[in-house]
């Protein structure tokens, strides 16, 4: 079960990369480093209704773009979810 391996134990470098990830992230987004986290555990959660994903792989970041309009920087969300496979459904 892929989607239980997001919640395995991590040791504590893995855990304050993480930490520091979702701090770099959030302050880039404007928004709290739980909001973030609730952000990426909904698009993992809609996604693994469809695919199985490697967790170990998943990058979800946040990052500043030019507007359309050239109007300055907007966020733009990123997310890198490798698939390993489609659930079929019948």
């Amino acid at each position: 079960m892929a989607f239980m391996d997001f919640f395995r134990k991590k040791n504590s470098g893995e855990v304050a990369k993480d930490r520091l990830k979702l701090l770099l992230i959030s302050d880039r987004a404007n928004c709290s480093p739980e909001i973030m986290e609730a952000i990426k555990n909904d698009i993992i959660k809609v996604i693994t209704k469809y695919m199985e994903i490697d967790s170990e792989g998943l990058d979800i970041q946040i990052t500043q773009t030019e507007s359309e309009g050239g109007h300055g920087s907007v966020p733009v969300l990123c997310a890198n979810i490798p698939v390993k496979d489609v659930i079929k459904r019948s």
